[in-house]
């Protein structure tokens, strides 16, 4: 359709996110560290590639990765997309969610070899993904949006928003995480409320989920807090990283979150928490909705599915999943 585009990631988000671009009609060369994770996407037509400089010819370069240096090893490490003499992407668009000042510095140190960058990390899981239901907001040249838009609009189905020049976008993230994280723990501590009164967790959502409260995350998380289904969406970790970052940010430009300051530190009774499982690492390997556990833990409740299955609003139209 025009530009041939490259992607790099392949975990719970950048799969299906890839996926949306082969849908949509695009060619997309794929490469992942475990290259096992993209073989089922070249049954429908991504290309695979044996190591991120292979990706130098394409003329956008998608990167959906957990860290601010996992980016900096796939642009620039020894067999990065910048590693040879020759040819070089001429847009970079990264939608992993990392620090505003390494943001900032892999900009100029692409800008260096005539790319530009796009950040545009996204809001929404991997299940988000397929039921399109994702977001997405975007920062950097406007040009260079105005030629990208298409290909992330293909990918985020509830569009993508263009916030200005620069890191602006990084700042959108950030405050979304944290919004995130008040929530998902705001949302556990009243749930559990609800039920040391004597609510069933089920009926509590559901008239929360149908009032002026309720939003599409509330919706989606209802089904995990009633069955305690801790399938990996976002871990605990990714969420003390994200929160971590908005305070630090908050710092900088003088800005007081003592809401946000709580919420980090209830999370990290999380992870103490975690040393009374079986295998602490594992446990925290598991969705960040576990938290809930925790919560309970602290009101002396010890939980156990309901067992009543909760729409989650993200399934995928039969129409769509063919």
């Amino acid at each position: 359709m025009g530009l041939r585009v490259g992607w790099i990631g392949m975990g719970r988000m950048g799969y299906p996110m890839a996926e949306r671009l082969l849908d949509a009609g695009y060619e997309v060369s794929v490469w992942n560290r475990t290259r096992a994770k993209a073989e089922p996407l070249a049954k429908k037509g991504a290309v695979l590639v044996d190591a991120p400089r292979d990706l130098s010819s394409v003329d956008v370069l998608f990167t959906m990765v957990s860290t601010g240096a996992d980016v900096e090893q796939v642009y620039f490490g020894p067999d990065g997309v910048l590693s040879g003499d020759g040819a070089v992407p001429k847009i970079f668009v990264d939608c992993s969610s990392i620090a505003v000042e390494q943001s900032a510095d892999i900009r100029k140190r692409l800008a260096a070899r005539g790319a530009q960058l796009l950040a545009s990390p996204v809001s929404g899981n991997g299940k988000c993904v397929r039921a399109g239901k994702l977001s997405s907001v975007a920062s950097g040249p406007r040009e260079i949006f105005d030629t990208v838009e298409p290909l992330i609009a293909a990918i985020a189905g509830r569009g993508v928003s263009y916030v200005g020049e620069g890191e602006l976008s990084r700042f959108c993230k950030i405050a979304h995480n944290v919004f995130l994280g008040v929530v998902i723990q705001n949302l556990a501590e009243i749930t559990i409320l609800a039920q040391k009164a004597g609510v069933p967790r089920a009926a509590f959502l559901d008239f929360m989920n149908n009032s002026v409260m309720g939003s599409v995350f509330t919706r989606y998380k209802a089904n995990a807090l009633v069955n305690l289904d801790w399938t990996t969406t976002f871990t605990p970790e990714l969420l003390r990283k994200d929160l971590d970052l908005g305070l630090s940010s908050a710092r900088r430009l003088n800005v007081p979150m003592p809401v946000t300051a709580a919420t980090r530190e209830a999370l990290q009774a999380h992870f103490g928490a975690a040393r009374l499982k079986d295998d602490p690492e594992a446990y925290l390997a598991l969705d960040f909705a576990a938290i809930l556990e925790t919560v309970a833990l602290g009101a002396g409740i010890e939980l156990v599915s309901e067992g009543t299955p909760v729409p989650t609003g993200l399934e995928v139209p039969a129409q769509a999943a063919e």
